[in-house]
C-alpha cells in the first residue's frame, strides 16, 4: 500500500503538467502517511502537498504544512512560503525571508518585486522590474509583455506618491504597441490620473475598455472581472471632469458581484455614495458606516486608505461630532512625533484643528487652535492651518513669523535627514518665498532659495523631489548680480544637467551662470543651444539701427517720491480697485459755467465779495431805512442809558451803561426778573 501510494505520486510528478490540484493533494497526503521511514520520499510528498495547497489558494494551510515539515521542508519551500506570506498580507515576513535567502533567480526577483509593490516600496519594485526587462537572455516566452504591464503599474504608483521625478521621460512615453493591450492602456490611464490629466485618462480608459471587450483570449467571465475596475475608474474620471450624469451612468453599469477584488468593490461603493450628494450629514454618516472594511492582502493602498479616512472624518465633522474627531486624530498623530510632509499626516493635523475650532474661522478659530500648536510644534498640517487663518485675517507678517520659528526649530533639532528634508520641502520653501515677496524682502527670497538648493544638491541620488525646487531656485538666483548667488545657481543647474542631460532649461541656466566667470565649464554645452544666427534670422538689424534706441521719459524727483508708495502697493491692489482707478482716469473734467451776461472785456467789481450793505454803492430805501442802517452797525457801540460812577481815592469817574431794573422786560439773563408764581393753598 505504501509503495503504491509513493509510486502513484511519482507518476503524477513525472507528467508535463498538473491540472488537477485536488488529486495531487490527495496523492501527496497518502504518500506522506506511507513514507514515514523514508526521509527523501517524505520530503517530496510534503513539498508536493505545499505546492498543491498554494495552487488551490489555501495559503494558511500551506504555511501550517511548511511549519509541520520542519527545517528541511522550510529550506525546500522558500518560494512557496514567501508567496503564501505575501498572499496572506505578511509582507514584512515575506520580504525578510527573501532577503535572507537571497534573490538569485528570476522567479525570486518576480516575487520580490510583487512583495515590494504591495508593501508600497514602488521604487524598489521598479528597479527589480527594470533589471529583468534589461536582461532578456533568461526570460520566458511572453514575459516581456507582463514586465511592461507591471513596470507601467509601478510608474503610476510612483506618480501617486509624488515621486514622478524617479521616472525618466523616456519611460513615461507610450509606444503604439502598448496602446494595443488593454492592461498597459489601463496602467497608463492611472498614471494620467496621478498627473492630474483627467482628459487623457478618460481617453486611455475608453481605449482599455474597447480592447478588453474585443479581446478573443478572454472568456466572458474573465471579461467581466477585467472590465469592472475599468468602469469604476471611468466613473471616477467623469466625476473629476464634472460630467456627473455620465459618472452616474457608469456606476449603473458596475455589477458588484462581478468584482472579485475587495478593495475595488469598496472604492466603487464609496464613489457611488459620494455621487448621491446626500444633503443630510447624519444620513450620510449612516451610509458611510455601511462601507466594508478591507483587510489582508486586498487592503487599500495608503493613498486610498487616507482618502477613505478623510472622508469619514469630514462627514463626522458635518454631523457635529467634534470631540470624537478630535480624539481620534490626536491619537493617530501622537504615534508619530517626527515632522513629516506626508499628505495623510498633514490632513489629520488640519482635521484635528477643524474639530478643535468646531468649524469656526477667523480670530475665534485662532484662539482655539494656537494652544494646540504649542503642544504639537512639529505638526505641519496644523501649522499650515494656522498660517492660512492669519493670511485670511490680512496678517501675513504673523504667518511668516510662525513659519520662520518652525524652520528654526527644525534646524536646531538633532541633525537628521528627515528633519532636513522637511525643512527644505519644496512646498514649504515656496510658501516662505511667497510671503517674503509679499513683503518685498527679495534678499531673503534669494537666501532661502540658496539654502534649499544647497540641501538638495547634497543628495546622492541623480534625481530627487527637490529637482523642481533647484530649477526655480537657479532661475531666481540668476537675477542677482552677486557672484555667490550666480555660483549657487550654476551648481544647481549642474546638478540638474547631470540628472537629466536633455533638459534644455537646465543647460541654458548653467551657461548663463558661468558665462562670465568660468567659460571652460560652459563650452561643452554651447552646442546644445540654438545658434544666435538662427534666433536672429528674422530680425532686420538695419531697421532697428535706423529707428534708434527707445528712451524712457525722465521722471522728476518729486514724481518719483509721489509714485513710490503706489509701486509698493502695486501687489496689494485688487482687481476692483484697478477697475475703479481706470474709470476715474477716463472721466473728463466738467467745464465751468459762466454767467449769461458775462463780458470778458469788462472789469469785474472788486467789492463783489463783500456783503451788499458793506459795499460803497449800497443805498438803503427811505428815511427810516437810512436811520436804521446807521444804528445797526455790526460790532459798533449801542447807545443807551448811562450812569456815572465815581472811582475811589479821587481817581476820577467812569461812565457805564445803566442796568435794567428788576422786573423790566427785555434782557436774557438767568431769569432773575421773572416773577415767581405763588403756590396756592389746597
Amino acid at each position: 500500500m505504501s509503495d503504491s501510494a509513493i509510486a502513484a505520486l511519482n507518476s503524477l510528478l513525472r507528467g508535463t503538467s498538473i491540472d488537477d490540484h485536488e488529486e495531487a493533494l490527495k496523492l501527496a497526503n497518502s504518500a506522506i502517511k506511507a513514507a514515514k521511514g523514508n526521509p527523501a520520499d517524505l520530503t517530496t510528498a510534503q513539498h508536493t502537498r505545499v505546492v498543491a495547497l498554494v495552487k488551490l489558494d489555501r495559503f494558511d494551510d500551506a504555511l501550517r504544512a511548511i511549519a509541520e515539515g520542519g527545517a528541511a521542508l522550510d529550506k525546500t519551500c522558500v518560494m512557496e512560503k514567501a508567496y503564501a506570506l505575501y498572499k496572506t498580507g505578511e509582507l514584512e515576513a515575506a520580504e525578510q525571508l527573501l532577503e535572507t535567502t537571497g534573490i538569485n533567480t528570476r522567479g525570486m526577483k518576480h516575487l520580490a518585486a510583487q512583495v515590494a509593490y504591495r508593501a508600497e516600496k514602488f521604487d524598489k519594485a521598479a528597479e527589480l522590474y527594470q533589471e529583468m526587462a534589461e536582461n532578456v537572455e533568461d526570460a520566458m516566452y511572453g514575459e516581456e509583455n507582463d514586465l511592461r504591464i507591471n513596470i507601467l503599474a509601478t510608474y503610476s504608483q510612483l506618480e501617486m506618491q509624488g515621486k514622478g521625478w524617479a521616472v525618466s521621460e523616456e519611460h513615461k512615453k507610450l509606444s503604439r504597441d502598448e496602446l494595443e493591450v488593454f492592461e498597459t492602456a489601463y496602467n497608463a490611464a492611472c498614471g494620467s490620473i496621478a498627473q492630474g490629466d483627467f482628459a487623457k485618462a478618460a481617453f486611455l480608459f475608453k481605449r482599455a475598455r474597447d480592447l478588453c471587450e474585443a479581446s478573443e483570449d478572454l472568456s466572458e467571465e474573465d471579461k467581466k472581472a477585467e472590465l469592472a475596475p475599468i468602469i469604476v475608474q471611468q466613473a471616477y474620471v467623469a466625476t473629476k471632469l464634472g460630467n456627473l450624469e455620465e459618472a452616474a451612468r457608469f456606476h449603473e453599469e458596475v455589477v458588484l458581484s462581478d468584482i472579485s477584488d475587495a478593495s475595488t468593490k469598496a472604492i466603487a461603493q464609496s464613489n457611488a455614495l459620494i455621487l448621491k450628494s446626500e444633503s443630510n450629514p447624519y444620513m450620510a454618516q449612516r451610509l458611510a458606516d455601511t462601507l466594508p472594511v478591507v483587510t489582508g492582502n486586498d487592503r487599500l493602498f495608503e493613498e486610498q486608505a487616507t482618502i477613505f479616512r478623510r472622508n469619514k472624518y469630514i462627514i463626522e465633522l458635518q454631523a457635529q461630532k467634534f470631540a470624537g474627531v478630535k480624539s481620534k486624530t490626536a491619537k493617530i498623530l501622537s504615534k508619530e512625533a517626527e515632522p513629516t510632509i506626508s499628505s495623510s499626516k498633514c490632513d489629520l493635523g488640519a482635521l484635528n484643528a477643524a474639530a478643535a475650532s468646531e468649524l469656526q474661522t477667523g480670530k475665534t478659530a485662532l484662539r482655539r487652535i494656537l494652544p494646540l500648536l504649542e503642544t504639537r510644534p512639529t505638526d505641519v498640517g496644523l501649522l499650515l492651518t494656522v498660517i492660512q487663518l492669519y493670511i485670511q485675517l490680512q496678517n501675513p507678517a504673523q504667518a511668516l513669523n510662525l513659519l520662520e520659528a518652525f524652520f528654526k526649530r527644525l534646524e536646531a533639532a538633532t541633525a537628521s535627514e528627515n528633519n532636513a528634508d522637511v525643512r527644505f520641502a519644496p512646498g514649504l520653501v515656496a510658501l516662505a518665498v511667497a510671503l517674503y515677496r509679499q513683503q518685498g524682502r527679495h534678499s531673503a527670497v534669494r537666501s532661502e532659495l540658496a539654502k534649499a538648493a544647497s540641501h538638495w544638491q547634497s543628495k546622492q541620488k541623480a534625481a530627487s523631489s527637490g529637482d523642481s525646487l533647484l530649477r526655480e531656485a537657479g532661475i531666481e538666483l540668476l537675477r542677482s548680480t552677486h557672484p555667490s548667488d550666480l555660483s549657487t545657481a550654476g551648481e544647481a543647474f549642474t546638478h540638474l544637467v547631470a540628472a537629466q542631460p536633455d533638459d534644455r532649461t537646465a543647460t541654458a541656466g548653467l551657461i548663463a551662470s558661468f558665462a562670465t566667470s568660468d567659460f571652460a565649464k560652459v563650452q561643452p554645452y554651447l552646442g546644445a543651444l540654438s545658434p544666435v544666427e538662427k534666433l536672429t534670422a528674422g530680425v532686420d538689424v538695419s531697421a532697428l539701427l535706423d529707428a534708434g534706441v527707445a528712451a524712457l521719459p525722465v521722471v522728476s524727483h518729486q514724481q518719483q517720491q509721489g509714485k513710490k508708495r503706489a509701486r509698493e502697493d502695486d501687489g496689494e491692489t485688487t482687481g476692483e480697485q484697478q477697475k475703479q482707478q481706470q474709470q476715474a482716469a477716463k472721466k473728463q473734467r466738467r467745464k465751468r459755467k459762466l454767467p449769461k451776461n458775462y463780458d470778458p472785456a469788462k472789469q469785474p467789481d472788486p467789492e463783489r465779495w463783500l456783503p451788499l450793505r458793506d459795499r460803497s454803492s449800497y443805498r438803503p430805501k427811505g428815511r427810516k431805512g437810512k436811520k436804521r442802517a446807521q444804528e445797526a452797525t455790526q460790532g459798533g457801540y449801542v447807545k443807551g442809558d448811562e450812569e456815572t460812577l465815581e472811582l475811589a481815592g479821587g481817581a476820577g469817574s467812569l461812565k457805564v451803561e445803566k442796568a435794567n431794573p428788576a422786573g423790566s422786560g427785555g434782557g436774557g439773563g438767568g431769569g432773575g426778573g421773572v416773577k415767581k408764581k405763588k403756590k396756592g393753598k389746597k
